[in-house]
């Protein structure tokens, strides 16, 4: 046998490699089956019929759910309410965290104390956080109206003006997303190259800004985008604050409030899985769209 055939017969995989690769790769398929493709699957099942929980029977329907979906005025109100909140908290949430995670960068002795102030929001749960803000911002009793009292203006009503529910859930929404963006942007500007500033600063750029604009916010491109990201989907995920606060009461239904009446106190199953379909094709078009297009700004 020649040099060349040993080598090549050496470097040839061996035969059972493949069926032991897929032996391996087995349990982490049949667990992505089980959670994720199967229930889509019969959640797309339940959406065409007009089945109801507990139903011995149902019929075909089509996609009625989904046109009726849209012709639904709680479910437009809903869609409304969650854009508005989601206009709120993506930008306020990525830009207040960054400029927080800029100065608690800066720090020194306290970097420690500031890191677990901010993040401690994120530990807690929103349930109880709920019920603390509910008393915060009670129109008699809470702290921040008797601020506002003090400082010789009325008392605002923040739960109970129709105007000002949504508002006020998205502002405790970027209270809640603050901590775990800030972590994320420390961690990203943590791994920014201090040579890199240094080369900045010899090159004319003498300001902070200047600093901030040419180096850290290009840097920190990659980090940025999967923040924008994951504060869109917690947007649009948000119920715990409408379930505490207001039940959708006065209009503030958001969009999976909304398909927790129609599944769980309504039954409507066939309706609610429709909607359900429809939340997630938002949320997948809205964070495929993110990605790709921040991805062509984004420096690696």
């Amino acid at each position: 046998m020649t040099l060349t055939a040993t080598f090549e017969a050496s470097a040839r995989p061996p035969a059972r490699s493949v069926p032991r690769g897929l032996v391996f790769v087995l349990p982490a398929v049949l667990l992505l089956l089980a959670i994720y493709i199967v229930p889509i699957i019969v959640l797309a099942g339940f959406s065409i019929t007009d089945y109801r929980l507990g139903a011995m029977n149902w019929d075909f329907v089509g996609a009625r759910n989904f046109t009726a979906a849209f012709a639904d005025p709680v479910f437009i109100r809903a869609l409304a309410n969650t854009a508005l909140y989601a206009a709120i908290v993506i930008p306020a949430g990525v830009f207040i965290a960054l400029g927080i995670a800029l100065l608690v960068y800066g720090r020194k002795s306290s970097r420690a104390f500031w890191e677990t102030a901010y993040f401690l929001p994120v530990t807690a749960t929103l349930v109880a956080m709920a019920t603390v803000w509910q008393f915060l911002l009670h129109p008699s009793l809470g702290p921040v109206n008797t601020a506002i009292t003090w400082a010789g203006f009325d008392p605002v009503s923040f739960l109970g003006n129709p105007a000002l529910l949504i508002p006020t859930m998205a502002l405790i929404g970027v209270w809640q997303v603050l901590g775990f963006n800030m972590v994320l942007f420390l961690a990203g500007l943590t791994a920014i190259p201090r040579d890199l500033h240094e080369a900045a600063r010899i090159d004319g750029a003498k300001s902070p800004i200047d600093r901030f604009l040419t180096v850290t916010w290009p840097m920190l491109g990659p980090t940025t985008m999967f923040v924008v990201v994951t504060t869109s989907i917690s947007a649009f995920k948000v119920f715990e604050t409408v379930a505490v606060l207001t039940k959708g009461r006065s209009g503030s239904e958001t969009l999976l409030y909304a398909l927790y009446l129609e599944g769980f106190e309504y039954s409507n199953t066939g309706y609610a899985a429709a909607l359900t379909l429809i939340f997630l094709a938002i949320v997948l078009i809205l964070s495929i769209g993110q990605t790709l297009r921040m991805d062509r700004k984004v420096h690696y």
